[in-house]
């Protein structure tokens, strides 16, 4: 498989449900992340895309998935129980997919947070460590850290890429956590980039630089924690 080809996949999560996903595995991957989209796309999302796409150029193979709720073309996100549910699903395919590779999880705002209350309930079977695409903290104006306290169960490594402009996570509180959780929580920023890691045309930067840096430091985490 080309680092570029992305196979379909389906992930079984009872006798009566199932739910698509996205394979990228180049051919010389040492290391697999399982990426669960935010609350308002899918895993085609561009941006979902152009993550798997970049980790996939840098030999990091990706296992992108749906909720049922986006399966179903629906707008309101799954209770926890079925998140936490798909999540495991979704980690489980990628070990028969890809039995030979360590496995990381996490993903973007809303699907890193049901990934790590997942592991925060009952480690996920061989995953060795936890990526969030900007962690949502709080919903925006309303600063809190009520949504960390399950962080604290999570006794794996754990990476936190995230824009200083990110209105779900109020820069202090946020460090203020990853001070708390000691070792185990690695906090990356990015300058002037927002939730979605999109930066002003006034800073000189484009988009497409900000998720090379993102990529950049995700592949070289995970390289350390391999």
């Amino acid at each position: 498989m080309s680092s570029a080809s992305t196979q379909p996949v389906t992930i079984t999560l009872n006798e009566t449900q199932r739910v698509s996903g996205l394979l990228q595995a180049p051919a010389q991957a040492h290391a697999c992340y399982v990426l669960a989209h935010g609350a308002g796309a899918g895993m085609a999302h561009p941006f979902m895309a152009a993550i798997a796409n970049g980790l996939a150029e840098r030999a990091i193979a990706s296992l992108r998935y749906q909720f049922p709720y986006m399966e179903e073309g629906s707008r309101r996100p799954d209770v926890p129980r079925v998140a936490h549910a798909t999540v495991r699903a979704a980690v489980l395919e990628a070990s028969r997919l890809l039995p030979k590779l360590p496995l990381f999880a996490g993903g973007k705002s809303f699907g890193g947070r049901m990934t790590s209350q997942a592991q925060a309930a009952a480690p996920l079977p061989g995953v060795r460590g936890l990526v969030f695409l900007a962690f949502p903290l709080h919903p925006p104006g309303k600063p809190s850290d009520e949504r960390a306290k399950h962080l604290f169960e999570v006794q794996i490594p754990m990476l936190f890429l995230q824009g200083t402009r990110d209105e779900f996570a109020n820069l202090p509180l946020l460090e203020g956590v990853c001070k708390e959780l000691g070792a185990r929580a690695t906090l990356k920023l990015f300058q002037d980039a927002d939730h979605s890691f999109h930066v002003p045309a006034r800073t000189g930067r484009k988009d497409p630089e900000v998720r090379a840096e993102l990529l950049d430091a995700l592949v070289a985490w995970l390289s350390r924690a391999v």
